[in-house]
């Protein structure tokens, strides 16, 4: 319809006309701000106090520091405590105290407090507050706008053009002296009071318009003692004049009452009035006279035109049906904060044609989504792409659809045709694209709503499949993040398809199979490392098809180190009967949560072990590798019959498995595993290798480490080791043990671990390599629970941020085994190859065994000098293995020197090597 004069008046405001002066936007000081938020900061004794960075914890606050044309904003939240407002701006430049961002949307977007009072105040603004009760006296020019009032709101004497609009409110009274007072747009409830829901006594001039007001136990609105000159006009009133639970359920409620002392100049008109039940109170009771239909109030008051009683289709009555020209019918926005708008399926019979609707809301177009298909929205250049495009709207009427093809030609604008809801529009693309397709749907009111999609335009030719296949690594050390070593993300992007792809078949070459659609990534979890063949097969919807294969090399990625704990993971000696040999035995790694008092990254690709096996019933060894893998011909631990003996194991995770299994060659034993650190990719500390270093000896330096004393050990800040290392690998070795016992080396002297790294026994040289993380003042603390023994602690490199390596695991492999070469003579040296090339540190599992005569092992860098520090301690009849941390010679070699004390067979597993970046 077109807008009549009335429309044009409703863009216009009657607040002026009213006597209410408008609020101007004239040059304003800087904004106050208050924010009691834990992390805001704020203060309301600080110098500067108020600024944003610093800003009030309560309004009070605010409220006295703030001057005319200042806007204070109250970011939205529960401040409690009562807030009164006594300060005064100026005409055009009020005090305006706002919710930041302001929304009529509810509580949770309101300034909570309990009593909201403006006294004797004048050009103020406050919006978006939710008082428990509120009140106004002696105040001029206030205007409360999107309140969300918990009680009742008192507009008190000799306050002047006050207005009250888009809240909600409770009982409302406007008291004996208020002049020119404004309530329009409002929703009015009064549940249980037996008090009118907004009642007008003594206040001359009084305007109630278009708000919806909803009374159960007294009349809805009542104008009463000298309100003269007052006008209710568009407003929706509803009485239950049948509670029970009112406390005078007798009384009768009328939705309108004007008494006789109120009448001289008061009007009324265009109002919905609803009694429930039909016919209990007469709606109006005007001078004292109850009228019971608006016919009969109209013809013997004169007002009353355009009412409605209990209409029978009572939203359709509201809509383009009230009166624009009334007082006060255009103050404000709606409850909604949406303006007037004429409904197209609804003839305008407001006055002079208004299309202003009836009660607080107005109704709006729920133009609420736009959708489309698109037809061939993958295909090749030349095709026609068509879109078809409608929306979920209440008028139909006056929608067009604007559809942006997205490759830099114009909109093409349509509109439903034959009275249908959706439109078409086509297109035919010039050039290759990934171009997205923007659907605008617009309605007659001018709302608008959007969607989009993605389209793909291709180069005509034949399907020519193609991939790429990138490992996947963990990101962070998010205990969330899940991902697991031997990871590939296969992306078939690359495929040239002119023609949608119905249909792709993945071969990842280890006997698994997947299908992806539009040629999507998919993930994929090899079980061991490997080079794999994997193979795509495509088909489109044409029904060509191709297929291609290649070659991917699958491995552990370089990662730097974390220490954690250590603490225990596993323990069998609780097991009855004890760990059989020949049977793998399962070993749950945590990750991520698993242990949440002890959280890790949840991308671990390998970790650091403590082994212990005790008890054995025969000589016999322990080999530890990652689940889901075949057992390698390698070995960790060597124990002899109803002995106790540790050693360290690197090992990697499976793929897609958070287990390492261990398997005893025979016999039976019990195993203790102790978790000291963890591999990952992305994150941790760099490695760089030492020769081996004298850091401590306590046959010539301290002493012999006694029963439950410590000792502590200086390791970073000397010997080439920074201050700032993280963790320290030390091979550690015993001598002169007085009984059975264990060492711990541990960071921090004040957390003593449930835990080991060497087991001693009297009259034996042992040795193991422990990685120790750094405690404070760049110190480490030994202790032994029984007896006294001497210590050995040698560096062979450390862990921190300016370290020179990455580490990348490996499954163990047996480099070297002289039992097929022959034995390593006395003082002679022999060479272990089979290293990568570009390897600058190696982590070796070295055995010694068939030994002749106590004596020691040192493992360093082919070619390099010899160091005057041992890797293990060999003794006659006994195997000895020890986990060896070494620097890596040319050609990917390390050489072991065999010292004078008996010739030897040593066997030499990997377990992973350190490169440079």
């Amino acid at each position: 319809m077109r807008p009549t004069r009335t429309g044009v008046l409703l863009t216009a405001g009657l607040v002026t006309a009213l006597g209410i002066p408008a609020v101007s936007a004239a040059a304003a000081p800087a904004d106050l701000f208050v924010n009691n938020a834990a992390n805001s900061h704020c203060s309301d004794t600080l110098p500067g106090a108020g600024a944003q960075t610093t800003p009030f914890c309560t309004v009070p606050s605010a409220a006295k520091a703030a001057q005319a044309g200042q806007t204070v904003r109250i970011t939205p939240g529960d401040y409690g405590g009562d807030v009164t407002v006594a300060r005064s701006g100026e005409p055009g430049k009020p005090i305006t105290f706002t919710a930041d961002p302001w929304t009529t949307g509810g509580t949770s977007q309101a300034v909570l407090i309990d009593q909201l009072t403006v006294d004797g105040a004048s050009h103020v603004v406050l919006r978006g507050f939710s008082p428990s009760r509120a009140k106004i006296e002696r105040s001029d020019d206030t205007v409360i706008e999107g309140a969300q009032l918990r009680g009742p709101l008192v507009i008190g004497a000799g306050s002047t053009n006050v207005r009250v609009s888009q809240s909600t409110l409770m009982a409302t009274r406007i008291e004996a002296g208020a002049q020119r007072t404004v309530l329009n747009r409002n929703i009015v409830r009064n549940n249980r009071d037996s008090v009118p829901v907004i009642s007008v006594v003594d206040a001359p001039g009084s305007v109630l318009a278009n708000n919806t007001v909803v009374s159960f136990c007294e009349a809805g609105i009542s104008v009463g003692g000298g309100s003269t000159g007052s006008s209710v006009f568009n407003n929706v009133i509803s009485s239950d004049a049948a509670q029970s639970f009112c406390t005078t359920p007798a009384a009768p409620r009328h939705p309108l009452v004007v008494a006789q002392s109120a009448v001289a100049g008061t009007r009324t008109g265009s109002n919905v009035l609803r009694a429930v039940p039909v016919g209990a109170s007469a709606p109006y009771r005007w001078s004292g006279t109850d009228y019971a239909t608006p016919s009969e109030f109209q013809k013997a008051t004169g007002q009353g035109a355009h009412d409605i009683l209990n209409p029978a289709e009572f939203n359709a009555s509201l809509i383009d049906s009230a009166d624009a020209t009334a007082p006060g019918a255009l103050a404000s926005p709606d409850m909604k904060g949406f303006g007037p708008i004429d409904n197209p399926l609804v003839a305008n019979t407001g006055k002079d044609g208004s299309f202003l609707d009836r009660g607080a809301t107005e109704t709006h177009d729920r133009l609420s989504s736009a959708s489309m298909s698109v037809r061939n929205a993958w295909a090749p250049v030349g095709t026609t792409v068509q879109v078809d495009a409608w929306a979920t709207t209440d008028w139909p009427s006056g929608m067009s659809y604007s559809v942006d093809f997205g490759d830099g030609s114009a909109p093409v604008v349509t509109t439903p045709k034959g009275g249908a809801l959706a439109a078409i529009a086509s297109h035919v693309y010039s050039a290759p694209c990934a171009c997205v397709v923007k659907v605008t749907a617009s309605n007659g009111a001018g709302k608008k709503v959007f969607t989009e999609r993605p389209v793909k335009v291709t180069a005509a030719g034949p399907l020519t499949a193609a991939f790429t296949a990138t490992p996947v690594l963990p990101t962070s050390d998010s205990p969330t993040e899940r991902v697991s070593p031997l990871t590939v993300q296969f992306d078939p992007s690359a495929t040239a398809a002119p023609w949608p792809v119905r249909r792709a078949d993945v071969v990842f070459g280890d006997g698994t199979t997947t299908e992806v659609t539009d040629l999507s990534k998919v993930t994929h979890t090899y079980r061991s490392p490997g080079t794999y063949t994997l193979t795509l097969t495509t088909m489109d919807s044409k029904g060509a098809q191709s297929a291609t294969k290649r070659t991917v090399k699958v491995d552990y990625a370089p990662s730097g180190y974390v220490p954690v704990g250590p603490y225990r993971i596993g323990d069998s000696r609780d097991d009855t009967p004890s760990m059989p040999g020949g049977a793998p035995f399962a070993l749950q790694v945590p990750r991520g949560l698993d242990r949440p008092e002890f959280p890790i990254s949840g991308g671990v690709s390998a970790v650091v072990l403590n082994v212990t096996v005790t008890g054995a019933s025969e000589d016999s060894h322990l080999t530890v590798w990652p689940a889901d893998q075949p057992r390698p011909a390698t070995s960790n631990v060597s124990v002899r019959a109803g002995a106790t003996t540790s050693n360290t194991v690197t090992v990697p995770v499976g793929g897609g498995l958070d287990t390492v299994l261990a398997q005893l060659n025979s016999g039976s034993a019990s195993i203790i595993v102790d978790m000291v650190g963890y591999y990952q990719p992305n994150i941790g500390q760099r490695f760089s290798p030492l020769a081996p270093t004298r850091v401590l000896d306590t046959r010539t330096t301290g002493g012999a480490l006694s029963a439950a004393k410590t000792r502590t050990v200086k390791v970073a800040g000397v010997n080439g080791i920074p201050a700032d290392a993280k963790a320290v690998a030390l091979n550690l070795t015993a001598t002169g043990a007085k009984e059975q016992a264990h060492v711990i080396a541990y960071p921090d002297p004040a957390k003593r671990p449930a835990t080991s790294n060497l087991n001693v026994e009297p009259g034996k040289d042992k040795s193991n390599q422990a990685i120790v993380p750094v405690g404070p003042n760049g110190t480490i603390t030994l202790f032994t629970n029984t007896g006294s023994t001497h210590v050995i602690l040698d560096a062979v490199g450390y862990y921190g941020k300016d370290g020179k390596t990455l580490f990348t695991p490996a499954v163990p492999k047996r480099l070297a085994d002289t039992r097929t070469t022959g034995k390593v003579a006395p003082g002679a040296t022999t060479t272990v190859s089979g290293l990568p090339a570009n390897a600058v540190g190696a982590v070796l599992n070295v055995t010694a065994t068939d030994s002749t005569g106590p004596g020691f092992l040192t493992a360093y860098a082919f070619g390099a000098t010899r160091p005057g520090a041992s890797s293990l301690n060999t003794l006659p009849g006994i195997t000895v293995p020890n986990h060896v941390t070494t620097p890596v010679g040319p050609g990917g070699k390390v050489s072991i020197f065999n010292s004078q004390g008996g010739s030897n067979h040593v066997i030499t597993d990997l377990l992973g090597y350190f490169t440079q970046p």
